[in-house]
């Protein structure tokens, strides 16, 4: 998915100046964006004050969207570089097609991976038949300095791992929880996992204390760790923590966001991961001349225009808590 904000901001993310050691409670309030003319989405991260969670960089969370008679999402062709994409829906379903060639419809509960590397474009639109009820999230998770320049590649898991007990279910989306595996492709040690509680269930997930983590709401009521989390908003937990009370009031549905804090300075912007102004605004031409990014083939409608891009690169200061 793309960032469609037209005044999109340069950010400077990563570093461990702003990762909290210790347990923490820190309700993250979203900013509402539209994406496209149909769809608006709630965004968690980046978030003023928190930047990333491990090297979860971008979270967007959208719907449930009625979409009856309308066209639902409809994302241009558009560029990546220097980060991973996640698809990860609960309701409908969304066509991807990137400049690789990849076609895929994704549904509820499969993993669509999409590792931009040096570079890559793509699409996304609900299918012209589709479900009445849109509903998601679109994540980005930084690539790390050493596999930024990797080749693209995308990978769509539709059978993925879980995690079971009574009145709870973790589907593994990324990386490792509690003894079972994803088998999507992780760059960095990180943890996704969409959780799924019924009414009055009790869990206590492990946890790895050298982890960050941050929970986000995608539906019910449930507490984290004693604290009420609505939907579309997200919990930051910080570090230290070896396992998590959760407990749902109505049938629930969270993801877990989790990770190594991600010790490289990053900047991000509009859908671009470098680690300068110079590799951002190179990006930007590239986009602008065709050439780097590949075309995207099928998709009805023409190419997203890239903003324009700040002069300078504002560095904000760190802190340590």
């Amino acid at each position: 998915m793309s960032n469609l904000d037209r005044q999109a901001t340069l950010s400077v993310c990563g570093g461990r100046g702003f990762v909290v050691a210790e347990p923490v409670r820190e309700l993250l309030t979203p900013r509402h964006v539209r994406l496209g003319e149909s769809t608006e989405v709630r965004r968690l991260l980046p978030n003023l004050g928190r930047r990333m969670v491990g090297a979860w960089a971008f979270v967007d969370h959208y719907g449930p969207d009625d979409i009856a008679g309308e066209p639902g999402m409809q994302v241009p062709p558009h560029p990546h570089m220097g980060l991973q994409t996640v698809s990860w829906l609960h309701d409908g379903e969304v066509l991807h097609r990137d400049s690789l060639g990849s076609l895929r419809t994704i549904r509820p509960r499969e993993l669509g991976l999409m590792t931009s590397g040096r570079a890559i474009s793509h699409s996304e639109e609900s299918p012209k038949s589709h479900a009445r009820f849109l509903h998601g999230a679109q994540l980005w998770v930084a690539l790390p300095d050493a596999h930024r320049h990797v080749e693209p590649h995308f990978q769509h898991h539709t059978e993925l791992p879980t995690v079971t007990a009574p009145g709870f279910t973790a589907t593994l989306i990324l990386g490792e929880l509690d003894g079972v595996t994803s088998p999507g492709t992780t760059y960095t040690p990180i943890v996704g996992a969409d959780l799924a509680l019924t009414s009055g269930a009790e869990a206590r997930l492990p946890l790895d204390p050298d982890f960050e983590y941050a929970v986000l709401s995608m539906s019910g009521q449930a507490e984290v760790d004693g604290v009420p989390v609505l939907p579309g908003s997200m919990l930051y937990l910080g570090c230290g923590r070896t396992e998590l009370p959760l407990r749902a009031d109505t049938d629930a549905g969270l993801m877990l966001l989790g990770g190594e804090p991600f010790e490289e300075e990053i900047v991000m912007w509009w859908n671009f991961i470098g680690r300068s102004h110079e590799d951002i605004a190179q990006a930007r031409a590239d986009w602008a001349d065709g050439a780097r990014f590949g075309e995207v083939y099928g998709y009805d409608g023409g190419r997203l225009p890239a903003p324009e891009l700040p002069p300078v690169a504002l560095k904000p200061r760190g802190r340590v808590r």
